[in-house]
């Protein structure tokens, strides 16, 4: 079964937690039986492996998630790499053009599309199996996954079925009715569309053909910036005129405010957090070393991260958006194909940051035209390579780095480090890169 894991999004409805970078599929907040914890996006491929071992992934995302991706899942899964955001169809396009020229996927065979973040049963995954087998029977183009609802929404698209079965054809669809509506729809036997859907590829690579001008990858990647910016509904769904869908009546949750990821959560507490006796529903999740203390509280999430912090009533935080706009800040913790990178001040001429590279991981070779830059390292040992002179260094060194010189550091263990930059035009576009021989 071919899978491609849609994982877009620019994480603001989550903030502080997530950013522009980091989006919300890679905050670690489930813990596993050994106690850790893991990510949306890490449990949601856990349990595609366990529903089928032989499941082919791929991930379509932008570059900003690269780092993110391969650090927690490693080699797992293929990495279909959106050069920008040009809607759902160009992603999906460009991830099934990949599979094909790069991946060498058949054109007969069925490719599932879905979310990378739904907070599902095992089952789910099952239900995906079943699509996929009934793409392969070809009665029609598209097979939907119709979730069966809960309560009446107005936050979800809606399926309406010919009539009532476990697999049968959609006779139209309905975006997003007031509750009323939706409170109807559900009545008469109407499904949530999860945005869950399978295709033959040959399929999919004919109408990239025909709306994009080429189904090529190379053509594709290429010309992605002009590429019509367009959904996979309206570029494709609205115009198929035989949809079938495949019921799935197992838990589903789009966590995508605060209010429904503390649902999904099994700690009340997340780092550094006490909650006294007398508050009630309230969560915390806080990544800074400073604790926090919450008391007499009710229906309140409280989130702390590098990038700020969140006080807010749970209902009211899914407006988080609008404003989050307003605060216009650069990121200030990252993920990065080293390790991680944690703004701790910010002053008029300098930026402090605190540093993590995993052990056997290095920078690139890169200088900087507009800035010097001091490290010091606080816990581990590596080798340091300025302007070409290599030497190790350990706890307790300091290594100056004065404008254009082109630098990199190497961790043989797992390396800390506090980076003082210093200069007035303080950016994380001034980089360039070089080889390093």
């Amino acid at each position: 079964m071919q899978i491609i894991l849609l994982s877009g999004g620019s994480g603001k409805r989550l903030w502080p937690l997530s950013n522009e970078i980091r989006s919300k599929q890679f905050i670690k907040i489930f813990r596993k039986e050994d106690g850790s914890f893991e990510s949306m996006v890490q449990r949601v491929v856990r349990q595609i492996r366990r529903a089928d071992s032989d499941a082919e992934l791929t991930i379509a995302t932008s570059k900003t998630q690269l780092s993110s991706i391969h650090n927690q899942l490693g080699d797992a899964v293929g990495v279909s790499i959106e050069p920008c955001r040009r809607d759902t169809f160009p992603a999906i396009a460009i991830a099934s053009s990949y599979l094909h020229d790069i991946r060498h996927v058949e054109r007969d065979e069925a490719v599932i599309v879905c979310p990378v973040d739904p907070y599902v049963e095992d089952s789910y995954f099952e239900t995906l199996k079943t699509i996929a087998a009934q793409v392969d029977k070809g009665e029609a183009n598209l097979v939907l996954m119709g979730i069966e609802p809960t309560y009446p929404s107005d936050k979800y698209g809606y399926i309406i079925p010919k009539k009532a079965s476990r697999i049968g054809i959609v006779d139209r669809f309905v975006e997003k009715p007031d509750k009323t509506s939706a409170a109807s729809y559900i009545r008469n036997g109407a499904l949530w569309n999860g945005g869950v859907f399978g295709y033959k590829l040959g399929y999919l690579l004919d109408k990239t053909e025909e709306l994009l001008g080429n189904s090529s990858y190379s053509f594709l990647y290429d010309h992605y910036e002009s590429l019509q910016k367009i959904s996979f509904d309206y570029a494709v769904v609205e115009k198929e005129p035989i949809i079938q869908f495949v019921r799935y009546d197992g838990e589903w949750k789009d966590i995508g405010t605060w209010n429904t990821l503390t649902e999904a959560m099994t700690e009340q507490v997340i780092g550094n957090g006490i909650l006294d006796d007398t508050c009630d529903n309230v969560h915390i999740l806080n990544e800074l070393d400073l604790p926090i203390l919450a008391m007499g509280l009710k229906d309140v999430v409280i989130s702390a991260s590098p990038d700020g912090i969140l006080v807010s009533d749970k209902v009211q935080s899914g407006y988080i958006k609008q404003y989050v706009d307003k605060l216009g800040q650069e990121v200030k913790y990252a993920e990065k194909s080293w390790g991680e990178y944690r703004v701790l001040q910010v002053d008029h001429d300098s930026l402090t940051a605190q540093i993590v590279i995993r052990a056997g991981a290095s920078m690139s070779y890169h200088s900087h035209q507009h800035r010097d830059e001091v490290w010091t390292i606080t816990s581990g040992n590596g080798y340091v390579v300025v302007d070409g002179m290599e030497r190790k260094v350990a706890p307790g060194e300091v290594i100056a780095v004065n404008a254009g010189c082109r630098h990199t550091i190497r961790a043989e263990t797992e390396m800390r480090m506090i980076e003082v930059q210093l200069g007035r035009e303080i950016s994380a576009y001034d980089k360039q890169k070089f080889e390093l021989d």
